[in-house]
């Protein structure tokens, strides 16, 4: 019988903030696949669980994933876990659940963990409607990234994107060049010491003198002016 692999979610700061139930899982797996094994050996030293790691992330080769897929045909229990935050949501992990439903199918068990996300903490402070919203995962760096901006700009429904702390600025004014009032909220270093929310127009949070380009970046633009998700869902 084939085993199981869970996709289990980790504090995105706040190491207070994992599960009894995640806990467990990560303690009773036989490996944890970590998309960094130091981010991960961290929480793991934290909670005084032993498990071995090792490293699964967007540069793990083909052969890699038919060794983790051999090891659920074994019949082992696998944990998955990401940097931060809920795995498989704009993280390589995506791929590798891919991979195992098209080669087991129906014959293995998927099962998600669930606890902190970014996208669903944001949205929870800003205020606006998100019975149905967007997510957009990080900006490209270069390639197509004016293209991409424009496609946040121009969604009608609530929208939630990442940004590094060196791009943050930059993403903000370019957003402003093309929806200046619409409203925004940014989140940086959700649930860590030095967490702050900036509320205003895109372009009061781009010109923000507070905005600290340090740390984890969330966005959140609200609906197009004179719209909420309701009316969206109507039309």
């Amino acid at each position: 019988m084939n085993g199981t692999l869970y996709i289990v979610a980790t504090p995105i700061g706040n190491l207070s903030d994992i599960s009894p139930r995640a806990a467990e899982t990560l303690r009773e797996a036989s490996c944890v696949l970590a998309e960094d094994t130091r981010v991960a050996g961290k929480l793991l030293a934290h909670l005084a669980i032993k498990t071995t790691l090792e490293r699964f992330d967007a540069n793990s080769s083909a052969s890699a994933i038919v060794k983790i897929i051999d090891r659920l045909k074994r019949g082992e229990n696998i944990a998955l876990v990401s940097d931060a935050g809920t795995p498989a949501i704009s993280d390589p992990g995506a791929h590798l659940v891919d991979e195992i439903v098209r080669a087991l199918g129906q014959e293995t068990k998927i099962v998600p963990i669930p606890g902190p996300s970014a996208i669903t903490s944001a949205l929870s402070v800003s205020g606006f409607y998100s019975d149905r919203f967007s997510f957009f995962g990080f900006p490209p760096p270069k390639k197509g990234r004016g293209a991409y901006i424009k496609k946040i700009a121009d969604a009608p429904e609530t929208s939630v994107f990442f940004e590094s702390p060196h791009r943050i600025r930059k993403t903000l004014a370019e957003l402003a060049a093309i929806c200046p009032e619409r409203r925004a909220v940014v989140c940086r270093e959700l649930t860590k010491m030095f967490e702050t929310v900036h509320r205003g127009t895109v372009r009061e949070t781009a010109a923000a003198n507070g905005l600290r380009e340090q740390g984890e970046f969330v966005v959140v633009l609200g609906p197009q002016k004179g719209l909420n998700t309701r009316q969206l869902m109507v039309e």
